[in-house]
């Protein structure tokens, strides 16, 4: 895909979009999405952009899974503001990373395994 061909499907979305709210595009490292012309019309549109801290193909995978994970297993409700919705984020990740055990980590959890030791709980959600 080119830069030009994501250029084009931008500005499709943009003229559809039916909210003025702040945008973030997060994308991998892939070319078009670097390229010059993207980042201009990203730019054009007031939309900041994000990406991989590196050129890991896996990094975005990786999200896109904890992604999954959190809108699928914690935010089930929708929230009245946006207040809200950062702190039931905030209370999520924390939940995600030192309370829910992981299959693919022998049943500890993220923290517990990046530390080698237990983490104080936090205080209930």
């Amino acid at each position: 895909m080119s830069a030009e061909q994501v250029v084009r499907a931008f500005n499709m979305a943009v003229k559809k979009r039916n909210s003025n709210k702040e945008l973030i595009h997060h994308s991998d490292r892939g070319l078009q999405y670097c390229a010059f012309l993207y980042q201009k019309a990203l730019k054009k549109h007031n939309v900041r952009s994000s990406m991989t801290d590196g050129y890991d193909c896996y990094q975005n995978a990786l999200a896109e899974c904890i992604n999954g994970i959190l809108k699928q297993e914690f935010l089930i409700h929708k929230s009245n503001n946006g207040k809200e919705l950062k702190q039931l984020i905030k209370e999520s990740i924390d939940i995600y990373n030192n309370k829910r055990p992981h299959l693919s980590l022998n049943m500890k959890t993220p923290n517990f395994i990046h530390n080698k030791k237990p983490l104080k709980l936090a205080s209930k959600v």
